[in-house]
């Protein structure tokens, strides 16, 4: 009996000594899951807000540098259009000297004289002014076309302001994820690093074998493996976001309320078809094409110009003045004007398929982001059921191995469980974020001015105000001077 009594006394204490293990180990555990959360999502002082890193993201990108610069290039367009309905007027002197060399000349009485020279001398100046009476409306129309063009690039030019503002949003969202996905990492080589002294000591003890240590080994450099690679992923992260906004992110606040997007999916349809910049780009670019049209249809008709020329010459004084008009049409062209039409009317048909098709696409990705959303919703619900579960299989498992039955392994895999859990939420929950955006994006609404940034943002209408009555260097000259040194041109 006394033997008896000693081997359950025995077990007792070994059964005590591994609950003290474990609530050691799990103790320290929760302690640095609840450090490394705080630190992620607690704002720290000077933290960076997405609303900065938008800001920044719009005032430092090259690209929007760049189709600024090009819309600026489409609006004088406009100008050098109107400048061919305007008279053409130039201008020429000369001035002239010759001098003739006589070598011999003949007297009247039979003999000869010579050399000698003449000189002569002219000045003249002349101005001519050129005009075209009619040529069947092209110059409009040329005119009509320049102004449709600019609205097509500033439709174009919204779509860019899109796309580099959802860069930054999923640059700020995927850095934030990466630091999260670290933390609990890094939280995961503390624990299985705790398992894996736990395991030593009671192989020492004898209750487990050293197929449980080796295991835990082989488990530690798992995670240690999965740390490393989740670092590197957050580095990534971070180059992604110096590019996208500018800078390399420091302290990043939590994530703000997310913007109203729409009540439905056929409500973001119908915002889309009216408001995406896609889609009026491509209407601007028909109008285009049906002016390209007429243009060709105007080849065909006779022109008619007007020509202004006075001449003086400085040294006499006299001075001739001339005005003519001239009508001229082509006879034979080897048929290319009617080659021209035909290209222009089927460029005509393209566009106009074009502009359907930009519907169809943009209805497209207003679907698929719509059920994205959805899908990530669904996932994040999931996910929570998940976490929960894992955590009092976790919790479960844990207790079962301090009364013997459970092993080191059942608890390295469930908190592995636990650790796949939070992470799939972690990841669910940030693609939802950044989709929301995308919604906002297909619809045409992700702009500065949409999400109420409060900056001053680039107007299309200045430079084009200064510049479609293709002023010289006047007053006007001069405004459009100050326009181009406030965007730092």
């Amino acid at each position: 009996m006394d033997g008896v009594a000693g081997r359950d006394l025995a077990t007792d204490n070994k059964r005590k000594m591994r609950e003290q293990i474990y609530e050691v180990v799990m103790q320290k555990f929760w302690a640095a899951v609840a450090v490394t959360a705080a630190m992620v999502a607690a704002p720290a002082a000077r933290s960076e807000t997405l609303a900065d890193a938008l800001i920044s993201a719009y005032k430092t990108s090259h690209l929007l540098d760049q189709n600024q610069a090009v819309l600026r290039a489409s609006d004088e367009d406009a100008a050098i259009a109107l400048a061919q309905l305007r008279p053409v007027v130039s201008f020429v002197t000369q001035a002239s000297w010759t001098k003739l060399d006589n070598a011999f000349r003949t007297s009247a009485f039979g003999g000869v004289s010579g050399p000698f020279y003449t000189e002569t001398k002219d000045a003249t100046v002349g101005v001519t002014a050129q005009f075209v009476i009619y040529a069947g409306g092209r110059g409009k129309l040329a005119v009509e076309a320049a102004k449709e063009s600019v609205l097509a690039t500033r439709a174009s030019l919204v779509n860019i302001e899109q796309q580099v503002l959802l860069d930054a949003v999923s640059a700020y969202v995927n850095v934030r994820l990466q630091a999260e996905i670290v933390s609990l990492r890094e939280s995961n080589v503390r624990l299985i690093s705790q398992e894996l002294q736990a395991a030593r000591d009671r192989f020492d003890v004898g209750e487990v074998t050293l197929t449980d240590v080796s295991l835990a080994e082989a488990r530690r450099a798992a995670a240690q493996s999965g740390l490393a690679a989740a670092q590197g992923a957050l580095e990534v992260a971070r180059e992604r976001y110096k590019a996208a906004i500018g800078h390399y992110p420091s302290n990043l606040s939590g994530l703000p309320k997310l913007p109203f997007a729409a009540k439905s999916e056929e409500a973001a349809r119908a915002i889309a078809v009216r408001n995406h910049p896609v889609i009026i780009q491509a209407g601007h670019e028909v109008k285009i094409s049906d002016i390209r049209v007429k243009i060709a249809e105007a080849a065909f008709l006779p022109t008619v110009s007007s020509q202004l020329s006075v001449t003086e010459d400085w040294l006499s004084g006299s001075g001739n003045t001339v005005g003519s008009v001239t009508f001229s049409d082509t006879i034979y062209q080897g048929g290319e004007r009617s080659a021209l039409y035909r290209q222009a009317l089927a460029g005509k048909e393209a566009t106009a398929a074009a502009q359907l098709q930009s519907v169809v696409n943009v209805s497209e990705a207003v679907g698929q982001a719509w059920s994205n959303l959805m899908v990530q919703q669904a996932s994040i619900q999931a996910g929570g059921l998940q976490v929960t579960a894992a955590q009092k299989a976790f919790d479960g498992v844990r207790e079962e191995a301090t009364l013997g039955a459970r092993t080191t392994l059942d608890v390295l895999n469930a908190e592995q469980e636990l650790l796949s859990a939070r992470a799939d939420k972690l990841q669910s929950e940030a693609s939802r974020y950044v989709g929301v955006y995308q919604l906002l994006s297909s619809m045409g609404q992700l702009t500065a001015e949409q999400l109420n940034l409060g900056i001053p943002t680039f107007d299309p209408t200045a430079y084009y105000n200064a510049v479609k009555s293709a002023p010289l260097t006047s007053t006007r000259g001069k405004k459009l001077d100050k326009i181009l040194k406030k965007i730092g041109n």
